[in-house]
């Protein structure tokens, strides 16, 4: 299929809402070395046992909603690789392999490239230097805006956009909220005219043309919340944002993240939706 025809399918499947719609996901169990994951904020190390009773949840709850789930066994030798989302970016044209830009999740994107091979996904590496973690980058149906933060760079960026401007996608740079790990920690996609953001991130130039559902405040963790098929996953623990996605007609299902949260994870990090 030459690229000009490949661009036009991009974008009718963009219209048609494919960036919240999907059929398979991927996710990597937590290992015992979870313990030793990393955390911008000094707190207790996760219960191992706890967090693989709620990734037995978040599994579960991704295949009532519809999706075929290949679960792939823990990395000891990469204590983060539980938050698989990182490593790659997911689209109808394949799987880009990225780079995650903290230095001791090096080897993960390798491994993930294995992994998705093995299971039949076509994948593509980046050519560069740089870095570029998956919890920086939102796909809309429009758009697909990648954050600048302290795992994803310039370099990154510019090597992700060459791969994405070939695939037809329109593709923009956004500043990631100061002391914020990623984007995506901060904001979610809901349909296609429709984001939920933390205050901070909510009068940012590029929800300019989408109607924006601000988390209340003290629950800014539930801003990264999922868009899966037909029903909004919620991290539970935050009623307030439950209900206000409740009332703007959203079917809420409320998923236990609290073992991933002391590794500053939620709940879109923890899969590779696949569409």
């Amino acid at each position: 299929m030459n690229s000009r025809r490949r661009s036009s399918q991009t974008r009718q499947m963009l219209r048609e809402g494919l960036s919240y719609r999907f059929t398979r996901a991927v996710v990597r169990k937590p290992g015992g070395n979870v313990v030793n994951g990393l955390r911008t904020v000094q707190r207790d190390p996760p219960d191992v046992e706890l967090f693989q009773y709620e990734h037995d949840r978040y599994v579960e709850v991704l295949r009532q909603v519809g999706l075929c789930v290949d679960v792939l066994p823990p990395l000891e030798d990469f204590p983060d690789s539980v938050f698989i989302e990182d490593t790659a970016l997911c689209l109808p044209e394949g799987v880009i392999i990225l780079r995650p830009g903290a230095t001791s999740r090096a080897g993960e994107a390798g491994e993930t490239a294995r992994a998705l091979a093995d299971l039949g996904h076509a994948t593509k590496q980046i050519d560069t230097s740089g870095t570029v973690d998956g919890g920086d980058i939102l796909v809309t149906d429009s758009m697909i805006l990648i954050g600048l933060s302290h795992r994803t760079n310039k370099p990154g960026f510019d090597a992700l956009k060459q791969v994405l401007d070939h695939w037809g996608y329109t593709v923009q740079a956004v500043q990631t909220p100061e002391n914020v790990l990623h984007f995506k920690s901060d904001c979610s996609l809901l349909d296609s005219e429709t984001v939920l953001s933390t205050s901070r991130l909510s009068a940012a130039s590029c929800f300019s043309t989408f109607k924006v559902l601000t988390v209340p405040s003290g629950e800014e963790a539930a801003a990264n919340s999922i868009r899966v098929n037909d029903k909004v996953l919620v991290p539970a623990g935050f009623p307030a944002t439950a209900d206000l996605i409740d009332k703007e007609n959203y079917a809420v299902e409320i998923v236990p993240t609290s073992q991933a949260a002391l590794l500053d994870g939620g709940l879109s990090c923890m899969s590779l939706r696949i569409k």
